[in-house]
Formats: structure tokens, C-alpha cells, sequence
């Protein structure tokens, strides 16, 4: 915790967070733009919020993009607002899983990252287990279907009615799984999403 306290007791590393939260996956050069400082006093409070876990990055050729890694907050509200929460606003952390969202040969729009001590087998089982996947969904205490390669999962609200479906495009076990991420609630002309899970021990 003390890291995140430290990371955002600057006016400056605020304003890198607030740019991110408006448009994520921002380069360097990008970011430059937002505060009148050298390349490397900018280089500097980037490596203080990652090192608070507060973003995340990911290389492309000789470039790197910056992503918001909201999770560390919502840490925070957890361990002093969570009382005041309903379970809903708390469903991400209670999993605390690593999700990256893929455009195929594009890169991501939007990432997070977590940490979690458990074993690699319990943290696959709740990714693509339906029980355990309806178990820690923020509004859909049912799942059907299964996570296997070409096979579809749909998450089923209290009121019986589908809020949104996933289809497996790709499957390694214990590491990686991408998805199509297609929201019901929004018709049928809604754009799907690509999505991947992506673990690492």
C-alpha cells in the first residue's frame, strides 16, 4: 500500500493516471505531450507507478505502451470501504484475475494486471470451471456451456435472461486463453470483443 499512497502523492503522476484512464495504451511520446518535464523526469514517474502496480505495459517493436491498472486501487477501497460496498463493485478483486483484452494484430485497448498466491491449477480451475466462473461474476450467478476451443460460455442473470457469451478462439493450458467477449444485453448487432487470459507463474 505504501507504494500506491506514494506513487499518487504527485500532481504530476495523477495526471499521467488521468490521461491513461481517458486513453489507454498511450506511448511515451504520447504521454510527453500532457507535462512540460524532460523525457527522463517522464521515464522517472512512470517507473514509480509501475512499480506500484498502477500500470502496466507492453512492448511492440522498439515501442512500449502504457496501460491503467485500476485493480491496486480498488485494493485499496477494499480494505477501507469495502463495509460500505455491495458485492458487485468487489467481484474483480475477489477473483484478482490477469486480464488482457486482444485485438488480433492490434494492440490492446485496455489491460490489467494482478497478483495471486495460489496454484497454477486452483487460478486455471476459476477461469474455466462454469461454477466457479458464475461464483465470482459481478451480476451472473449462472454459467453455462464450458471453456474447451470453439465452445461457448454464457452468463445467465438472476432474471433468466443472457447478459453476455464468450467463445474460446484459443486454449493453452494453465496459460493462456483468448475469447470473443459478446455482450447479449445489447443486441444482436453488438460488436464482439477479443479478450485473453494470460497467466504467468
Amino acid at each position: 500500500m505504501d507504494a500506491i499512497f506514494k506513487a499518487l502523492n504527485d500532481p504530476a503522476r495523477r495526471a499521467l493516471l488521468d490521461s491513461l484512464r481517458q486513453r489507454d495504451g498511450q506511448s511515451l511520446s504520447d504521454l510527453e505531450n500532457l507535462l512540460d518535464m524532460s523525457r527522463f523526469g517522464m521515464m522517472k514517474h512512470l517507473r514509480v507507478l509501475e512499480d506500484a502496480s498502477l500500470i502496466v505495459t507492453r512492448k511492440e517493436g522498439r515501442f512500449k505502451y502504457y496501460y491503467l491498472n485500476a485493480l491496486p486501487l480498488q485494493k485499496v477501497m477494499d480494505r477501507w470501504a469495502a463495509p460500505f460496498l455491495q458485492r458487485q463493485a468487489r467481484a474483480l478483486t475477489e477473483l484478482k484475475q490477469k486480464l488482457e483484452r486482444d485485438a488480433a494484430k492490434e494492440k490492446p485497448n485496455f489491460m490489467m494486471q494482478t497478483f495471486i498466491r495460489c496454484t497454477q491449477d486452483a487460478l486455471w480451475t476459476a477461469l474455466t470451471e462454469v461454477d466457479q466462473m458464475a461464483a465470482y461474476h459481478f451480476a451472473c450467478n449462472v454459467v453455462k456451456g464450458n471453456a474447451q476451443v470453439d465452445s461457448e460460455t454464457t452468463f445467465i442473470r438472476p432474471d433468466g435472461s443472457a447478459m453476455l457469451s464468450q467463445t474460446t478462439t484459443a486454449l493453452e493450458p494453465k496459460s493462456r486463453i483468448a475469447m470473443t467477449f459478446e455482450p447479449q444485453f445489447m443486441g444482436p448487432d453488438a460488436p464482439a470483443s477479443h479478450m485473453v487470459y494470460s497467466l504467468e507463474s
